[in-house]
């Protein structure tokens, strides 16, 4: 498939951003993650949504790392310093899955703590739900699995448009527009980063119609399968959402009562927008790094 690669010019001296690359192949397609921490240690593997990349993260994975635990954090295709393809049909739900489990299997990484919001959740938890020997935990922030067979927010719907028929699609912006706080000129600059221009942006366009709306979408399926593992799943199942998102409210409270290994965590609600890593990254990380102390504590006992 054709696809475009951001130069690497486009990404020197980002903010808060020193992290050395790493890159696997994934169907002809070079993807780039985020490799920080002991290289031994289990892995928390964070995983981005709509339309940020693996620079979201940047303020978790050094407190993450310095707790000791490997910090993964991928560029999905289509976003960040992972190749892009130009085409917008080149990009589904299935595709997306088939490149992360492409990527799960390369890297071989083990006993992994997922850490998910928005899209990230949307691959990630279909992933555990796919490979639940490979996973240890999950940390659930502002994200869902939706098969279709619930009703959609508003926001939701108008965002959806707003992907698909804006002429004006300003990344950076959109993330700025999603958080409590404001962006600096710098930041915003970095979620620029990767898309030079509009062609670039076929897979930040893409993602809000791949979402399942509706009963008969060709991914509901499959979510639904998830689903039958999730609600069988009595590993530590954490939600973190935020206080603040129009899109995901309520989805924790949902996932809590459905998911047995949610049941007796320490659920936390921090202050933020949709974005809540840059709104309240050191709580973030702050939750993961307790639960998984309790879980190292209780491997011990």
């Amino acid at each position: 498939m054709n696809a475009l690669r951001t130069p690497d010019k486009r990404f020197e001296r980002l903010l808060d951003y020193p992290f050395a690359p790493h890159y696997v192949e994934v169907d002809g397609l070079r993807m780039h993650y985020v490799d920080e921490g002991p290289s031994d240690a289990s892995p928390v593997l964070m995983m981005h949504g709509e339309p940020s990349w693996s620079y979201l993260y940047r303020h978790m994975i050094p407190i993450c790392a310095a707790a000791g635990h490997r910090v993964i954090a991928p560029d999905l295709i289509g976003f960040g310093k992972s190749d892009k393809p130009t085409d917008i049909n080149a990009y589904s739900y299935q595709s997306h899955m088939d490149w992360m489990q492409a990527f799960l299997e390369q890297t071989d990484l083990q006993n992994i703590t997922l850490v998910c919001q928005d899209w990230g959740s949307l691959l990630g938890l279909r992933l555990a739900a796919e490979n639940p020997d490979r996973f240890r935990a999950i940390v659930v922030g502002n994200g869902m699995l939706p098969t279709g067979d619930q009703p959609v927010p508003k926001a939701f719907q108008l965002w959806k448009n707003f992907a698909l028929y804006s002429p004006w699609f300003p990344i950076a912006r959109i993330i700025n527009a999603g958080s409590f706080r404001t962006l600096g000129p710098d930041e915003r600059r970095a979620y620029d980063a990767p898309f030079p221009d509009k062609k670039y942006k076929a897979g930040a366009r893409a993602f809000p119609k791949l979402v399942p709306v509706t009963p008969d979408n060709p991914a509901s399926a499959a979510n639904r399968e998830a689903w039958k593992v999730l609600e069988q799943w009595k590993k530590p199942f954490l939600t973190t959402f935020s206080n603040g998102d129009p899109i995901t409210r309520g989805g924790d409270r949902y996932m809590q009562e459905r998911i047995p290994g949610a049941k007796n965590q320490p659920h936390t609600t921090l202050t933020g927008g949709h974005f809540l890593q840059e709104d309240s990254p050191v709580e973030f990380a702050g939750a993961i790094n307790a639960l998984l102390a309790r879980l190292d504590e209780s491997d011990q006992t």
